[in-house]
């Protein structure tokens, strides 16, 4: 069976391997001219996650690519001492089993298991879908394809294509994130520094192998703004009239926007779709079932989402009649729980008052002085809460084939 996969970043790669695994024909089509390789923003792995990195047989190269951050300094606005936070703390009351990575590096490392497998297409994207699975791509050629799936993020084309307009399915949850490449002036060593305030946040963080750092921005606003998520001028406009008095080393980060090689703007949107499929098409991950970006665990999301796709569509003989259902029934509960839990993180982690500036202070001294293993236990008395991702059950596929 022939099948077509939109997206080279995470969701992508992944869920070509577990179909080239079981014996599906694939090509992944990337409108990048090449595999992005700037460094990105650091993404989460958790242990329902890493379980499936490891099977995947690229555990040892996750584990190197792991940011290495475990303090966390976090300065308040009209404080002039600043909180510290030991992250190792905080990521063992989230997961047993956690890894920190740059998304790109986490990108590279599933290309790499799989370029030898599956056939990548860089430079190009998909214009129209048949009913039938013909395929026309923005470069006039043609292909025809069993199946077509969407790994091409939140502003997805294959679902702008098959589904009708973003704007259908997105619920904006309150906040706007940016990230920056930008030098490493204050020599970050396995620690991030930041500035919190009522309504933003911003930060500077590195990776252990990276010479230089990331600029992080959130901030809230009463409501959307009007800016196209490709409009990187109009971005960097909003970013420095929300953050123009801001103190700590905000000024210097900002000047470095002009001169930055890599810049991230996007809203923390949710997608919420009834369904990710329809005929021979369906979605997987941020394309799917975004819960947000940098408050749901959506890579995490992603990765089990292609483990779990790749499984249904083996353990059903490659009929999208039966798997696409199935897929969509295993993984939902997941989904529904992480939309939940980015309300919430999305609400809390830019602090709406001065009130819960204060308790966002008080919650990390807490965080410090608490032994680990009552973190732990306080943490696993809600499932739907910050150990949801731990909560997920794996299906074995192993002796799943296609025929």
């Amino acid at each position: 069976m022939r099948v077509l996969i939109s997206g080279a970043s995470v969701a992508g790669p992944a869920l070509a391997y577990w179909l080239a695994r079981y014996g599906f024909e694939v090509t992944v089509v990337e409108r990048a001219p090449a595999l992005r390789k700037a460094g990105g923003h650091a993404v989460d792995l958790f242990r329902p996650a890493m379980d499936i990195v490891e099977q995947m047989g690229v555990l040892e190269q996750v584990q190197a690519g792991r940011t290495g951050t475990d303090l966390l300094t976090m300065y308040r606005e009209g404080h002039a001492r600043p909180v510290n936070v030991d992250a190792r703390r905080v990521f063992s009351a989230v997961s047993d089993r956690h890894i920190e990575i740059m998304r790109d590096d986490l990108s590279e490392i599933f290309y790499d298991a799989t370029r030898h497998d599956v056939g990548y297409v860089f430079g190009d994207s998909i214009a129209s879908i048949s009913d039938g699975g013909e395929v026309v791509f923005d470069s006039g050629r043609t292909g025809a394809y069993d199946l077509v799936i969407g790994a091409d993020g939140l502003h997805s084309n294959v679902r702008r294509l098959v589904f009708g307009p973003e704007s259908r399915f997105t619920e904006w949850i309150g906040a706007y994130l940016a990230v920056a490449s930008v030098p490493d002036h204050l020599g970050l060593d396995g620690r991030m520094e930041g500035l919190v305030g009522v309504g933003r946040m911003a930060a500077l963080y590195g990776a252990a192998h990276l010479a230089d750092a990331r600029a992080l921005f959130l901030f809230r606003t009463p409501r959307p703004l009007d800016c196209h998520h490709r409009d990187v001028a109009r971005q960097k406009e909003w970013l420095r009239a929300h953050f123009a008095d801001a103190g700590w080393e905000v000024p210097r980060l900002l000047k470095e926007l002009d001169r930055t090689e890599a810049f991230y703007f996007d809203s923390i949107t949710q997608l919420r779709l009834d369904t990710w499929s329809r005929g021979r098409v369906t979605l997987v991950g941020d394309a799917g079932y975004c819960p947000g970006p940098a408050v749901g665990g959506s890579t995490s999301l992603a990765v089990v989402g292609a483990y779990i796709l790749a499984g249904e569509l083996a353990a059903h003989g490659g009929d999208h009649t039966r798997a696409f259902p199935a897929y969509e029934a295993e993984i939902g509960a997941y989904v529904r729980r992480s939309r939940s839990f980015a309300v919430t993180a999305a609400r809390n982690l830019v602090p709406g008052s001065r009130f819960q500036l204060w308790a966002l202070a008080q919650g990390a001294r807490l965080v410090n002085h608490l032994p680990a293993a009552v973190t732990r236990a306080v943490s696993k008395a809600g499932a739907k809460g910050v150990r949801l991702h731990d909560s997920i059950t794996l299906k074995d596929y192993t002796a799943a084939r296609v025929p």
